[in-house]
């Protein structure tokens, strides 16, 4: 089985166990140096696989509500409270698997490299998936056991037809908020002395500046493709598809690290709360 064929597998599997279980065997698919270019598929029209409609598989729990519907974080003093917090963020890397599994199917033509780049970020996730899974377990409780929402998840659906607005909106703009989120969580944690998701945190959020990184390159790929000028292209993406835009304090240190330069944070933030 070729690797992309493997990838849109895993990326259909409906159970947490299948999604983990088609992880694994993309990574083994790797190791033994399965080529990502199965036949025909990179000629295949968006959106399919030899003719097959990609599709994401999504587990019966946790139940998906309007994040309107979400209660408002509970006290991290208590165990629930922390146990529902580290759920959301559990939730996020669970959605970020499918993310990266769909931008490497879902579209055709990029480079090798391309393929790669996401479906090595897609373990990743898995592996950040699992650091968290196990840090709830130590709560007793499990992925699934609180509601959550599909905010990542709507964006990819909005951006499917183009990859230069996917890379731009999901990657470079949501999964960025990332960056600039963890360490405020952190410092809570650690103030209710829960020091192992604390330190998990910490590498999660060191490999998501290279996530944000490969997303960052790939949308500047392609912008010099189209003979866009990057920034200026991001700030109308952002107004035309009525996206969140980027609410400060930034976490500069990372973005930077990530690929954006200091005059667009700079202008991102003289932007907050630009339509």
């Amino acid at each position: 089985m070729g690797l992309l064929r493997a990838a849109a597998q895993a990326l259909a599997a409906d159970s947490v166990d299948g999604k983990l279980a088609g992880i694994d065997a993309l990574g083994c698919l790797v190791e033994t140096g399965e080529n990502h270019a199965d036949n025909g598929v990179l000629s295949a029209p968006t959106g399919n696989i030899d003719g097959q409609t990609i599709v994401r598989g999504v587990p019966p729990k946790p139940v998906r509500v309007e994040p309107h519907a979400l209660a408002a974080r509970s006290n991290l003093t208590t165990i629930a409270g922390r146990a529902a917090l580290i759920h959301a963020v559990t939730h996020i890397e669970y959605s970020a698997i499918d993310l990266a599994l769909d931008h490497a199917v879902r579209y055709t033509g990029m480079p090798a490299r391309y393929y790669e780049d996401w479906i090595r970020v897609a373990g990743e996730e898995a592996r950040h998936f699992l650091l968290l899974r196990t840090h709830l377990h130590s709560m007793g409780h499990d992925y699934g056991d609180f509601p959550a929402h599909d905010g990542l998840w709507e964006m990819a659906e909005k951006t499917a037809h183009d990859c230069l607005t996917r890379m731009a909106l999901v990657p470079r703009l949501l999964e960025a908020r990332g960056l600039d989120a963890t360490p405020p969580i952190q410092k809570k944690l650690a103030a209710a002395g829960d020091h192992e998701a604390v330190r998990i945190l910490g590498v999660i959020l060191a490999d998501e500046e290279d996530h944000v990184a490969v997303g960052d390159a790939w949308y500047r790929f392609l912008c010099r493709q189209q003979d866009l000028e990057p920034e200026a292209t991001f700030r109308r993406l952002i107004r035309e598809y009525k996206a969140p835009w980027p609410q400060g304090p930034l976490n500069v240190k990372a973005r930077l690290a990530a690929g954006f330069a200091q005059r667009e944070l700079d202008s991102l933030t003289l932007g907050a709360g630009e339509r």
